[in-house]
Order: structure tokens, then C-alpha cells, then sequence
């Protein structure tokens, strides 16, 4: 009596753990976007081709504002952050000055980021044996400081980003945007050889360049060129992901600004003294992060997911 009871309970355990997985697996992943930029921010979305994807592809970001989306398992795409945009308010229509979509929308509607900007990328696995790939790259150039913070999930689940200002430290032929934003050498002398296309192609032969180890330096997670997988490709399984535009406070005037003593002397930093402390609370969430609403559809599935969890639990454990 005593072997079967304690056969059945461990199988309900085992069984819930799978349950928890597979809800986890269908549900998609969660991707919170926040702004701690002392400036408005125009965050752009593209998913790749065949991917279902989310309500907007582009929207505005004010100072201290969070917005949240719940994309499909197996998807795909990448995340960024315009900076200096001016939309018509009668017609819609507009620029911005760095990172721009050229969909002279507030919408990108398809279209991806004109470099230089800084790219938070991401690949959701489809099951849950299949880990999430993400990175934050800097190989189209860099405009603003964003790190990607996963959310819960198991394995290595790394934190990883750019939070220093490279606009700061730009060398003059790769400055863009008025000091606003930093291009990639690629973008910036069109050669092969930092581009690696044509002979320079492969991994053995495309080799860091003194551009790109001047981001790698200053931002050691990040990908500063096409091959740097080694030390910039992150991976987890079941997180949500806490996207941050200027984790370390940051302003457009101080970006541009590298001729005052406090500018040169904050340069390592990456950002000012007035950032809040990253305190974890017990959800694994940073305590500096504000409360945010998730829209209708993913607290829909949230609660039904508990609901079923508790349903299948508890036939599971009225068998026992």
C-alpha cells in the first residue's frame, strides 16, 4: 500500500512538472520593453519572414514608460530603439534621426533598422526542450545602450547588452548622427575584409578589427562583428525577456558631448551617477523596473494556463 501510494504521487509530480512545461512551451514568451532613457525612444520590431508577429512594429516609449508583447513560440526577430524621431501629428508621418525604419511611419511595417543601431536579436524554441537563442549586437553599428535581462527559465540565462555609451568614445570616421549614434566599420568603409563578405567570408578569415575590439572592449557581451558567436550568443529555456533602452541613465546632449571633463571622465561607465541599484526581488525581476500592464490577450492566457495547471493537478492527485 505504502509503495503504490508513494508510486502514484511521485507520477502526479512528474506529470505536473510536464504539464507546467508544455503550458510554458505553447504559450510563447513574454517581452517587456522599458525605457530608462531621459528621452523618448521609438522602439521598432521586425520578425522574420514566416513568423507570426505582434500588434505594432513600431510605437513611442516616453521616459520611464514599459510595454510588454507575448509572441508564439518558435519566433523569431529583433528589437531596437529610434531616437530623435518627429512624426506629424495630422498626417503620421516622420523621421528619426538615428535607427530609422524608412517607413516614414511611426509603424516600421516590415522594415528593419537603418544602421547604426543597436540590435537586440531572438530566436523562442518551439517545445520545451528547445532553448531560446538571443544576443544584443552591435555589428550594424550602435545608437543608444540596451541590455536584454531574462525573466525566470532554466540554464544558462545570461544578462547581456551594451550598457556603455559608445557614442562617447566613437572614433571621428565612424561618428554618425551629429554624435548621436556610432557606425560599424563595415558600414562606414564598405571593405570585405570588416564586412567579412567576399575572400573574408568564413570565421577563419574574418578576424576582429581594431574597430570592432574598440566595442568588444567597451562592451564584452555584445557582437562587434559577423563571427563573434564565442562570447555574444546567450541561451535559456522558458524565460521572459526585460529589454532595457539606457539601462545606466544616458541624455542625447551628453551622448554628443565628449569635450567636458565629466564626459571623459564618466566614459567607462557608460552613463551617470544618478542610476538605481539592480536589487533583485524574490520574482527575479530588477527592483527599478516599474509595474506594467500586460494587455488583455496574455493575462487571458496567463490565468487560463493557472486554471488548467490547477485542473490537471488536482485530477491527477484525486487518482492517488
Amino acid at each position: 500500500m505504502y509503495s503504490t501510494t508513494f508510486s502514484s504521487s511521485r507520477a502526479a509530480v512528474y506529470i505536473t512538472f510536464i504539464v507546467l512545461a508544455m503550458v510554458k512551451g505553447s504559450t510563447g514568451t513574454i517581452f517587456t520593453l522599458v525605457n530608462r532613457c531621459d528621452y523618448t525612444v521609438w522602439p521598432g520590431i521586425l520578425s522574420n519572414a514566416g513568423g507570426s508577429g505582434f500588434s505594432t512594429t513600431g510605437f513611442q516609449l516616453p521616459p520611464a514608460a514599459t510595454r510588454s508583447f507575448q509572441s508564439q513560440p518558435g519566433w523569431s526577430g529583433r528589437f531596437w530603439g529610434r531616437t530623435g524621431c518627429s512624426f506629424d501629428p495630422t498626417t503620421g508621418q516622420g523621421t528619426c534621426a538615428t535607427a530609422d525604419c524608412g517607413s516614414n511611419q511611426i509603424e516600421c511595417n516590415g522594415a528593419g533598422a537603418t544602421p547604426p543601431a543597436t540590435l537586440a536579436e531572438f530566436t523562442v524554441g518551439s517545445g520545451a526542450a528547445q532553448d531560446d537563442f538571443y544576443d544584443v549586437s552591435l555589428v550594424d553599428g550602435y545608437n543608444l545602450p540596451m541590455i536584454i535581462e531574462p525573466v525566470g527559465g532554466s540554464g544558462g540565462c545570461g544578462s547581456t547588452g551594451c550598457v556603455a555609451d559608445l557614442n562617447r568614445i566613437c572614433p571621428n570616421e565612424l561618428r554618425a548622427g551629429d554624435g548621436k549614434a556610432c557606425r560599424s566599420a563595415c558600414e562606414a568603409f564598405r571593405s570585405p575584409e570588416y564586412c567579412c563578405s567576399g575572400a573574408y567570408a568564413s570565421p577563419d578569415t574574418c578576424r576582429p578589427s581594431v574597430y570592432s575590439e574598440i566595442f568588444k572592449s567597451a562592451c564584452p557581451r555584445s557582437y562587434s562583428y559577423a563571427y563573434d558567436d564565442a562570447t555574444s550568443t546567450f541561451t535559456c529555456n522558458g524565460a521572459d525577456y526585460t529589454i532595457t533602452f539606457c539601462p545606466s541613465l544616458t541624455s542625447q546632449k551628453s551622448s554628443s558631448d565628449t569635450s567636458s571633463p565629466a564626459a571623459a571622465a564618466d566614459t567607462a561607465g557608460g552613463g551617470s551617477s544618478s542610476q538605481p541599484q539592480d536589487n533583485n526581488n524574490n520574482n527575479n525581476m530588477p527592483a527599478w523596473l516599474p509595474n506594467f500592464v500586460i494587455g488583455g490577450s496574455s493575462n487571458f492566457a496567463m490565468n487560463s494556463n493557472l486554471i488548467i495547471i490547477t485542473y490537471v493537478v488536482t485530477i491527477l492527485f484525486s487518482f492517488i
